[in-house]
């Protein structure tokens, strides 16, 4: 389908797939700000680009809604792997992707329906090395940092799972609210610590086995849920002793699975929906053109 797209979510953290070789323009960074503007767009939290690989069955690029690229999403991968089950590029249940953030595997859990409404994802291993977030601190492993943003003395814990995290910690039976997510996020994500930005979540232990989070996405601000997000925040619970592995992380739009091993490796097992397909109209191409 000419300029087509599928659209879906991973507990509410939505995006938009398309295939740029069945676009009449390239994907660039004002494009994608347009196409995901949910007053003047689509709407998404971002873009999910099909693309070659000669490493893995399939190649994804990962666009958020300011136009910036990220290396990997665990939501999104769930969408794109329904994606390509749903119109036909694959009949495998398992099968590997290439991102930016290194290759993953994927396994799909069809329903009644024969739809793949649950997937699960080796995310791949965790790494609390300094140089993978990228970070500017000169420490062996970003454990408990020290930190300040938008005034306020924190301390974080610094993880990679093929795209960087900052996770800051409140202790069992302490809360965060919105408006803490609404404050620290943006000055979190832009801190001078991170020169190339990072996501955001403020997180609390509520079981032996749970974490509750929030989330700040790199380029695209508060979102619903984030599997990536998950798998960090989950890491560094169990890095810190909050939490012991299998872990339940629940968020706004709903809760994912995470499972950590010793080594650090993490699989996530999540739902994912489809929403719509279609195209773009003529008349909006040619806005972007």
């Amino acid at each position: 389908m000419k300029n087509g797209f599928f659209r879906g979510h991973g507990l509410g953290n939505d995006y938009i797939v398309m295939n740029p070789q069945e676009l009449s323009f390239s994907l660039s960074p004002s494009r994608i700000k347009a196409i995901c503007d949910r007053n003047w767009g689509l709407g998404s939290d971002g873009i999910l680009a099909l693309v070659p690989t000669k490493k893995a069955d399939f190649g994804l690029r990962i666009y958020n809604p300011d136009g910036s690229e990220a290396e990997k999403s665990g939501n999104g991968l769930r969408i794109f792997a329904r994606y390509l089950h749903a119109i036909g590029k694959t009949k495998k249940k398992y099968f590997t992707v290439e991102t930016k953030g290194g290759l993953v595997t994927i396994e799909l859990h069809l329903d009644r329906h024969g739809d793949a409404s649950s997937v699960t994802v080796e995310m791949g291993r965790a790494s609390f090395q300094p140089a993978s977030l990228p970070c500017s601190l000169a420490v062996n492993e970003l454990i408990t940092q020290p930190i300040e943003a938008a005034g306020q003395p924190l301390t974080f814990t610094g993880v990679s799972v093929g795209n960087p995290h900052c996770v800051v910690f409140k202790s069992a039976g302490q809360s965060w609210s919105r408006e803490d997510l609404l404050k620290l996020g943006p000055a979190l994500e832009n801190h001078a610590l991170f020169p190339k930005r990072t996501n955001v979540q403020l997180a609390v232990p509520t079981g032996p086995k749970e974490l509750f989070i929030l989330i700040w996405e790199r380029g695209a601000g508060e979102t619903q849920a984030s599997g990536s997000s998950s798998c960090a925040a989950a890491s560094a619970a169990v890095k810190l002793g909050l939490v012991t592995s299998p872990v339940t992380v629940k968020m706004p739009g709903g809760q994912l699975n995470i499972q950590v091993t010793e080594d650090f490796n993490l699989t996530m097992k999540g739902p994912v929906a489809e929403v719509a397909r279609g195209s773009l109209s003529p008349s909006f191409v040619r806005g972007l053109r």
